[in-house]
C-alpha cells in the first residue's frame, strides 16, 4: 500500500501526467449507450508489477490472475452480457493477466492491442503507449457499440486520471476525437 501511495505521489508531479481524480461511480447499464468505451483494469492478480524475469509470452514469468480474479472477470462478463449489448468489441494488452481477463469476460473474440501494455516498469514507453491508445480511440465511431479495452492501472490513470481497483475501470464517451469524455468509474465492487 505504501508503494502505491508513493507511486501516486510521484505521478502527481510528473509533467504531462493526468492527475489522479475521483470520478462518479457508474452503474452497468451505462455501458449499453452508443459510443461507450470501458477502459478496464485487469482482474485481481496479487502483487505489484512483474518479476525481474518477466517475459511477454511466458505466463510463468508474470503476475497472473488468482482464483478470485478469474471469478471477478467471469462475473463482470455475465453482468455485461445480461445487458443484451450486441457487437461488443474486446481488446487487451499482451500481458497474460489482461488477456485472461478479456477472455474470461466471455463477450467475444479478444484482439491484442500492444498500446494497452503496461509501462509500469518501463516509463520510457509511457507516452508511446498512451498516444497509441488515443490514436486507437480516435478511430472508433462515436455511435458504435461498446468497446472494452483490458489494460493496466497505469494506462487507465494515464488516459483518464482515474485510479481503478483491480477489475474496475473508467467509462468513456466517444466524441469523434482522441480525447473522449469521462462518464465515470466502474468500481470493482459491482
Amino acid at each position: 500500500m505504501i508503494r502505491i501511495i508513493i507511486l501516486l505521489l510521484a505521478f502527481a508531479f510528473v509533467p504531462g501526467v493526468a492527475p489522479v481524480r475521483a470520478a462518479e461511480a457508474i452503474q452497468l447499464p451505462e455501458l449499453a449507450k452508443p459510443g461507450r468505451v470501458l477502459l478496464l483494469r485487469h482482474a485481481i492478480a496479487p502483487g505489484v508489477g512483474d518479476p525481474e524475469n518477466f517475459r511477454l509470452r511466458d505466463c510463468g514469468t508474470q503476475r497472473n490472475l488468482d482464483a478470485a480474479g478469474r471469478q471477478q472477470a467471469a462475473r463482470l462478463g455475465k453482468r455485461i452480457a445480461g445487458l443484451g449489448i450486441r457487437g461488443v468489441k474486446v481488446y487487451a494488452g499482451q500481458w497474460c493477466r489482461t488477456l485472461e481477463t478479456a477472455r474470461l469476460l466471455g463477450l467475444g473474440p479478444v484482439t491484442e492491442l500492444p498500446a494497452l501494455n503496461s509501462f509500469f516498469a518501463r516509463p520510457d514507453q509511457r507516452e508511446g503507449n498512451l498516444d497509441g491508445v488515443r490514436r486507437f480511440l480516435a478511430t472508433l465511431p462515436a455511435d458504435g457499440p461498446l468497446v472494452i479495452l483490458v489494460t493496466h492501472q497505469v494506462t487507465v490513470t494515464g488516459i483518464t486520471g482515474v485510479y481503478p481497483g483491480s477489475g474496475g475501470g473508467a467509462l468513456l464517451q466517444l466524441e469523434g476525437s482522441a480525447k473522449p469524455g469521462l462518464v465515470g468509474e466502474l468500481r470493482a465492487d459491482y
